[in-house]
């Protein structure tokens, strides 16, 4: 069977890491929409529409980055009681 990656998402949708959601984040703080607009274009070329692009910066620049991950207590040993 051929590997169709290309078929796992409807047309038109795409995954925004968390480096490049903040990428885009910083850009519109720092430039307004417009080059939020720009920087997400530059790391997404696929995306030809200016208009599609400031909506889709707007959106992620709207976005709250994720908190840290919360660390896991190591787990203690059990001692099995005859």
């Amino acid at each position: 069977m051929p590997d169709d990656a290309a078929d796992d998402h409807p047309p038109g949708m795409f995954c925004v890491s968390e480096a490049e959601a903040a990428a885009i984040r910083a850009a519109y703080e720092q430039g307004g929409e417009l080059s939020a607009a720009i920087e997400l274009r530059r790391l997404f070329p696929g995306i030809t529409d200016n208009a599609k692009a400031r909506e889709c910066a707007r959106t992620i620049a709207g976005w709250a980055p994720l908190p840290a991950p919360v660390p896991k207590a190591p787990q203690r040993s059990r001692k099995r009681r005859s």
